[in-house]
């Protein structure tokens, strides 16, 4: 109750303009921050051969990257109670900035990695800083077009990251992705020092230490099992990658059993009681299989097929994802305000059937395919992608009471990192297994073809599960 009075209390006196300016900035700093999730993608096959390690090594470069931040978003409701959201910003852009720092100058895949995960807890506590601040800044009725504009920065910035990677690979070594973002992140520090001002109250709450290392374990040790699947193929794996799946699911059984006792006491670490809402699972789940597609075959194995099996360079793979990206962009605000008022499943399941007819495509193409047909697949991919995504974060969370939309917030922005980390671990390990050269480490056409085979059955997945999205305008909550 105190939280409610006080987000009441906030909301009134704020005069839009300086609200418009606190959105924009955190925005824009999101942005940048959320690009480096992908911008390495396109430089997977030069960091091969560089750091002399397999591609489903490599791959932890960008699904580590979200599984870091899938661990870490849990805790920001911690911190978001604790601290000042100012003092969150602070620490959020300086973690940024020094993993940066430590990714720009490291010698080796290790350093790279750990640079990676710093980047990662940054930009994990960057996301329900925005997501918080818009519920406090924004009134309720504008609050569709706004979250467009949110899908911009959780879906154009890592749509984008393979072209701007490509544009800077093509001229200078991949050090440089890491050093021209680095001016960027210390001027946002900066600027939020001088300009953020939210007011806020915090209180001294608990933080459950050992739910953190369940999460940890849980997410953990199923990725790194699909991707030691992957590591082992035609040779010999000195852990059976079963065995971390294993852990990571009885781990993962652990961590809710903990929650739902935690929450009795309201001392979770995230309660679990916005999955009693049937309209935020729906949309949920939906979210999960969009951000698998997006992450996993639009980010990571497009750039590969494009760089392994067409032969293009770094400038032209960043290029031929750009218009995707664009439409991805200019259909944000607009698909929110249409859902504002048509409500979520006319335009969810023509962007079910958007997705699933290009992933379907996408398993089709072959060493011969023009480079043209390859982008325009990838532009029906995005569009299909771009209906969906702000109306199934506005239906989620717009299932929730009021005192349930901060869990619900981290369990869908959660949700969103595992599913994409989890889409390039298994996307990445079929390619490998499934190429003719499995001992190489390095997927080619055929495993390539048979890893979009996969993304195409879970894109069906998709489009039945689209059929379950209510079909009438959302004209509040749903009551408990």
């Amino acid at each position: 109750m105190t939280d409610l009075a006080s987000n009441t209390q906030v909301r009134s006196p704020r005069p839009p303009a300086r609200a418009g300016l606190l959105i924009g900035m955190l925005v824009l700093s999101a942005f940048v921050m959320i690009l480096n999730e992908t911008i390495l993608s396109v430089a997977l096959r030069d960091l091969t051969v560089d750091l002399q390690v397999p591609t489903t090594t490599i791959q932890w470069l960008t699904s580590g990257f979200l599984l870091t931040m899938a661990v870490v978003i849990p805790i920001t409701g911690f911190l978001l109670e604790r601290f000042s959201p100012r003092q969150v910003f602070l620490f959020s852009l300086s973690a940024f900035s020094a993993g940066t720092l430590v990714c720009g100058l490291s010698p080796g895949f290790g350093l790279l990695m750990t640079g990676r995960v710093v980047q990662a807890c940054g930009t994990a506590v960057m996301l329900p800083l925005l997501m918080t601040t818009v519920m406090r800044l924004v009134p309720a009725h504008r609050r569709g077009a706004t979250m467009g504009t949110i899908s911009i920065v959780i879906a154009v910035a890592p749509a984008i990251g393979p072209t701007i990677g490509g544009a800077v690979l093509s001229s200078l070594g991949w050090r440089w992705m890491f050093f021209i973002v680095l001016p960027l992140s210390l001027a946002a520090l900066v600027t939020g020092m001088l300009q953020l001002r939210v007011e806020s109250e915090t209180r001294a709450v608990p933080l459950d230490v050992f739910s953190v290392v369940l999460s940890a374990i849980g997410f953990g040790g199923v990725l790194y099992g699909l991707s030691a699947a992957g590591e082992s193929a035609g040779a010999e794996h000195p852990v059976p990658p079963w065995l971390p799946v294993v852990v990571g699911v009885v781990s993962l059984v652990v961590f809710t059993w903990r929650q739902l006792r935690l929450q009795r006491r309201d001392r979770a670490l995230l309660d679990l009681r916005p999955f009693t809402y049937r309209g935020f699972v729906v949309a949920l789940l939906l979210t999960a299989l969009l951000f698998m597609s997006l992450i996993g075959a639009g980010a990571i194995l497009l750039p590969l097929y494009l760089q392994t099996v067409l032969h293009a360079s770094t400038l032209v793979t960043g290029l031929a994802v750009l218009p995707g990206g664009l439409v991805l962009g200019l259909l944000g605000r607009p698909v929110g305000a249409l859902f504002d008022r048509v409500g979520a499943r006319p335009l969810v399941l023509p962007g079910a059937a958007a997705m699933t007819a290009a992933l379907w495509l996408f398993s089709a193409l072959g060493p011969g395919s023009p480079l043209i047909a390859v982008i325009g697949i990838h532009v029906l991919l995005m569009a299909g992608l771009g209906l969906m995504m702000t109306p199934l974060m506005t239906e989620s969370l717009g299932a929730l009471p009021d005192h349930l939309y901060s869990h619900g917030s981290a369990i869908l922005s959660t949700l969103q990192q595992v599913a994409g980390a989890l889409g390039t671990a298994v996307f990445v390990t079929v390619a490998t297994i499934g190429s003719a050269d499995r001992t190489a480490g390095n997927p080619d056409a055929s495993g390539l073809q048979l890893a979009f085979m996969v993304a195409g059955c879970i894109g069906i997945a998709g489009l039945i599960g689209a059929w379950f999205v209510r079909s009438k305008r959302p004209a509040g909550r749903e009551e408990t």
